[in-house]
């Protein structure tokens, strides 16, 4: 290893800085095109990564850049979209069992949104590195575990949460993180974006 490679914790600081989306109080027409591109966005990586929504991903970057209303819309407004693209191109079937997971899987966001406001609200004190990796896994433990919970007790699947499947689910989320990063990047240059702190107090409000 070289003396000088980023770490794992550097890293997320750099992409938690890019994902300076707007404070509670911006206001004007760039906050909901913004809110549209990333819904736009989450719908090309639903196309991408085909059943591997990047949920955690997306609940994170809400928990640490949006208000608790927008959080909220944007988890929906990611789910609604993933289940559009998946029914009329991806061509889920039209089961009773894949409408179920369907359900489970729009349940399983908003808790993921929660809890990763909740973890990020919590360690508002701690170096943005810290606090992007600790809402991004927050948020995976919470959709993972609901998940596997559901598939042992209801819809079955379990065969779906092998170590490999898992970890490349981890490595999806990561890449939406840089993803959106680079994606705000190109906001701020444009100029409908502005940059703003990503502390939870400044950015988690509860209108």
């Amino acid at each position: 290893m070289q003396q000088h490679e980023p770490s794992v914790l550097s890293l997320s600081h750099r992409i938690v800085r890019g994902l300076a989306i707007r404070s509670a109080d911006d206001t004007g027409w760039g906050h909901p095109l913004w809110l549209a591109l990333l819904v736009a966005a989450s719908a090309a990586f639903s196309f991408v990564f085909a059943c591997a929504t990047p949920f955690a991903a997306f609940g994170a970057a809400a928990a640490l850049t949006l208000t608790r209303r927008d959080a909220m819309r944007l988890t929906v407004a990611v789910w609604l979209a993933s289940q559009v693209l998946g029914y009329t191109v991806l061509k889920y079937p039209w089961t009773a069992n894949s409408f179920a997971w369907g359900a489970v899987l729009g349940a399983a966001a908003v808790l993921t949104t929660v809890a990763a406001r909740g973890v990020a609200r919590r360690l508002a004190g701690a170096s943005d590195g810290v606090l992007a990796l600790a809402t991004l896994l927050a948020a995976l433990m919470v959709y993972e575990g609901m998940l596997f919970a559901v598939a042992m007790a209801w819809l079955g699947g379990t065969e779906n949460f092998t170590l490999p499947i898992v970890g490349r689910i981890f490595a999806v989320n990561v890449a939406v993180l840089i993803g959106l990063s680079a994606l705000h990047r190109v906001g701020v240059a444009v100029g409908f974006v502005g940059p703003s702190s990503l502390r939870p107090s400044a950015a988690g409000g509860t209108a």
